[in-house]
């Protein structure tokens, strides 16, 4: 919406000034600047998703590769245990 104002002004000695003024209530539309920040934001916004998902699943790797050492070592004092008792049986039984 445009709307127009217009002032007059009478000096003393009598003369007279005439002034304008026009005031436009319509949004202003900016050119590529507003897209260009939104389309940056999105790729930001990827690139943080992408690199969150990669240390995610390297978590997940480390935490899988812990739990398998964990197996393994588990299965070592069980064998160490098997051996033990083995021994005793032999110390025993002579």
């Amino acid at each position: 919406m445009t709307e127009e104002r217009t002032t007059v002004t009478r000096t003393p000695d009598g003369d007279t000034h005439t002034s304008t003024t026009v005031y436009s209530s319509e949004p202003r539309r900016g050119g590529a600047g507003k897209w260009v920040f939104l389309i940056l934001l999105a790729l930001v916004l990827v690139g943080g998703l992408v690199a969150f998902n990669q240390m995610g699943g390297a978590e997940i790797a480390k935490d899988t590769a812990i739990a398998d050492a964990a197996n393994k070592v588990g299965d070592a004092a069980q064998q160490v245990g098997d051996a033990a008792e083995d021994v005793a049986d032999d110390i025993t039984s002579n």
